[in-house]
């Protein structure tokens, strides 16, 4: 078995943390990446793949849209959308769209393994955090609100010091961190509140409540 692995996302950093974690699975190979969305329906019809990693939150183009048009176009591709997003909302969206399967970006490596796997082979695969919710909100009819997004401790610190207009540096220094660790958290933060740059991040941040 050799499954064909192709990667959409705006984040190059996410794109290397995903190559990483598969790169000891010799039965799963990346054929294509891109962080430009736009391009993606074109390339996968030159460099077809079984299975398709999709962000669904990128600046330049609706992931959700362009996964109903991937399934669309490439019928059998199986589509795992991977987000930093738990709200049940999405994930339903995702997978009216065609979506075999949802993943957040949190995941471990063989979560996301099995997920390629699950999917290739014609099952559906869902994170089960969020098979929990899905399952609560049938019983219940209590949507899981999109303001629910859970920070880390370290998280809430360099958010606060970002409100503050210090700088990854100067951040890494106060908390004895490296700078790439801080330009981690930073993007972890501007994924997980759904925001392009700084401003938007405390802005936000600011709505939800999360600097009181």
């Amino acid at each position: 078995m050799q499954i064909k692995v192709a990667i959409t996302d705006d984040h190059l950093l996410v794109i290397n943390g995903i190559k990483t974690m598969l790169a000891p699975y010799a039965h799963i190979s990346i054929v294509y990446d891109t962080t430009d969305p736009t391009g993606l329906l074109p390339a996968l019809a030159d460099t077809p793949a079984d299975v398709l990693l999709l962000d669904i939150q990128m600046p330049s183009i609706d992931g959700m849209e362009l996964c109903r048009q991937v399934h669309k176009q490439h019928p059998d591709m199986k589509v795992i959308a991977i987000s930093s997003f738990m709200d049940t909302r999405y994930i339903k969206q995702m997978l009216r769209n065609g979506a075999a399967g949802y993943l957040l970006k949190n995941t471990d490596p063989i979560t996301l393994v099995s997920a390629i796997e699950k999917v290739y082979e014609g099952e559906q695969f869902l994170d089960e955090a969020l098979k929990q919710d899905l399952l609560n909100e049938a019983l219940t009819g209590n949507k899981r609100s999109a303001y629910e997004i859970p920070l880390t401790r370290r998280e809430k610190e360099i958010l606060k010091l970002i409100a503050e207009e210090h700088s990854n540096q100067e951040i890494a220094d106060l908390l004895f961190i490296s700078l790439r660790t801080v330009e981690t958290h930073r993007l972890n933060l501007t994924q997980k509140l759904a925001v392009k740059n700084t401003a938007g991040l405390v802005k936000e941040a600011i709505r939800r409540g999360l600097l009181d």
